[in-house]
């Protein structure tokens, strides 16, 4: 109960700081990180899908990283909703990451040890970075993939968690679709379709099931869900929605080829969050395919606690906890 009435504050809250908190942080608390030899690094995709609050609540997680991973950090702040849709933050983010790839002796970087994280969107983009990188022999190999509470699929919005916590602070189900029509320029009108599953056919369905279905998620996690059958698809839906099945949008569906090769995984999921299921089931996906993961479950974890790592009063324990998983990951590498 203390922790749904601390999320509401905190939603409260970081509302109404923002655009202070942004100004000053961005004039006053931005600083370089120097370059380090022979350090790991940390290459950091800031997730916050709106340009709003980018800098202030990640400036701290990023230096905390660095000096207690003792790693040099670089975070991209790809080009953001509302101005900019899907797939611009992808590419900015891909060729950020190649660019670094070909520049860490500029850095002092080891080339067997770039990291790549990030949290919400940024985990899903930091997901795709990996995925595209994997057949690139000109580039130094990926060590591991952070991905914290990530975006890891827009095609089902029936599983547990989304039954569970739609109404969740934070990251409600009417906040989602309000960020996801708008990150894939679709129609809003949409909502009450792909809630029911209607935007795409049964042999779509019945094609990802063995990666999507509720079977693969830990029975634990099923608390009072209700599976539903999908409803027959509304084709002009389709024509437009098809975009979900973009492995751009959906790494989650890439394909075995891909997803075998990809380099080892450190995967943190928060109970009440809509998304939590994407994590469960990309972390099965992963260890299916033998790709080694780490897996960390936050029992009393939201969506975005994260950020509250430096907000005094609205601080959650689970912050903490989380970066502390996130730094012994690296540290054990």
């Amino acid at each position: 109960m203390w922790t749904l009435a601390l999320m509401l504050l905190a939603a409260a809250c970081l509302f109404s700081l923002g655009v202070a908190l942004w100004v000053i942080c961005s004039h006053f608390f931005i600083v370089h990180i120097p370059a380090a030899i022979g350090h790991p690094v940390k290459l950091r995709v800031l997730h916050c899908i709106f340009q709003l609050l980018v800098t202030w609540t990640h400036h701290g997680i990023c230096s905390r990283l660095c000096k207690e991973s003792d790693s040099v950090v670089l975070a991209v702040g790809y080009r953001k909703l509302p101005k900019y849709k899907c797939p611009v933050s992808i590419r900015d983010c891909l060729a950020a990451t190649i660019h670094f790839l070909r520049s860490l002796h500029a850095y002092g970087v080891d080339p067997a040890r770039v990291v790549v994280c990030g949290d919400s969107l940024g985990g899903g983009l930091a997901t795709v970075v990996c995925q595209k990188l994997v057949n690139t022999p000109d580039l130094p190999r990926i060590r591991a993939q952070i991905l914290i509470y990530a975006i890891l699929q827009v095609l089902d919005f029936q599983t547990p968690s989304f039954q569970q916590r739609k109404n969740i602070p934070m990251l409600c189900w009417s906040f989602t679709w309000y960020c996801l029509y708008h990150y894939l320029d679709i129609s809003s009108s949409w909502q009450e379709v792909i809630m029911k599953g209607a935007h795409l056919p049964a042999k779509v369905w019945e094609k990802y099931r063995k990666w999507l279905g509720p079977e693969n998620i830990p029975e634990r996690f099923k608390s009072g869900y209700q599976q539903k059958p999908h409803e027959p698809v509304n084709e002009a839906a389709y024509l437009e929605l098809s975009v979900v099945l973009d492995v751009m949008c959906s790494p989650l569906i890439a394909e075995d080829d891909i997803v075998s090769q990809l380099p080892e995984a450190c995967i943190v999921s928060c109970e009440y969050d809509t998304l939590r299921d994407s994590s469960l089931l990309y972390k099965k996906r992963l260890e299916d395919l033998g790709v080694p993961v780490t897996w960390h479950h936050v029992e009393d974890g939201f969506h975005g606690v994260l950020n509250t790592i430096d907000l005094n009063f609205l601080y959650f324990p689970s912050s903490t906890r989380i970066l502390n998983v996130l730094t012994n990951f690296i540290k054990g590498l």
